[in-house]
């Protein structure tokens, strides 16, 4: 359980990352863009007018009104993007994103590296991979708050190498399933 705990707390903390780029002024915009396949060279993006937004992303990425059109294209499309991820949210998504993004913006500028960096080594995990870790983080969310609390108690106590011990033993295989006898 310590060993899923290393990852379930950079997943946790990466979290905050798709929120990495939107404004002070603006709601969180989309997250990091999908990974494009090695082989296929991504399409350069093409500027968007500010008349072509709809009134909902003018509502939603008002702050940029004044300097859209000097914006990079690649920046005008996420924000596009994000601007409609979010219009197409729930209220209470829209609070806990804000909510989000409020931890990213307190976060120092060194934490926000580790949690950049740490996303990228998330992305770049086997796909089966990603999926065991958000399992695992699943898990740990669903447990009650005094046993999250106790397991991250005993993260903080264990040395660097205990700590980089249960974090190998994550990637070990697991031992083979025997059958009962």
């Amino acid at each position: 359980m310590i060993r899923n705990l290393a990852i379930c707390i950079g997943l946790a903390l990466s979290a905050a990352t798709s929120f990495a780029q939107a404004p002070a002024s603006a709601p969180p915009a989309a997250g990091p863009a999908p990974a494009t396949p090695a082989s296929a060279p991504p399409a350069p993006a093409t500027p968007r007018a500010w008349e072509s937004l709809s009134p909902e992303q003018k509502q939603v990425l008002q702050g940029y009104q004044g300097k859209w059109n000097s914006l990079p294209a690649e920046r005008q499309q996420a924000l596009a993007k994000g601007s409609q991820r979010w219009i197409s949210m729930t209220p209470q998504q829209r609070a806990g994103a804000q909510q989000r993004f409020n931890q990213w913006r307190a976060m120092p500028p060194e934490q926000r590296q580790l949690v950049r960096q740490r996303w990228q080594e998330f992305k770049s995990l086997p796909p089966d991979r990603q999926r065991e870790v958000r399992e695992s983080f699943n898990r740990f969310r669903q447990m009650p708050p005094e046993r999250r609390q106790q397991l991250r108690q005993q993260w903080r106590q264990m040395t660097p190498e205990q700590r980089h011990r249960a974090v190998q033993g994550m990637h070990a295989a697991p031992p083979p399933h025997r059958a009962p006898r």
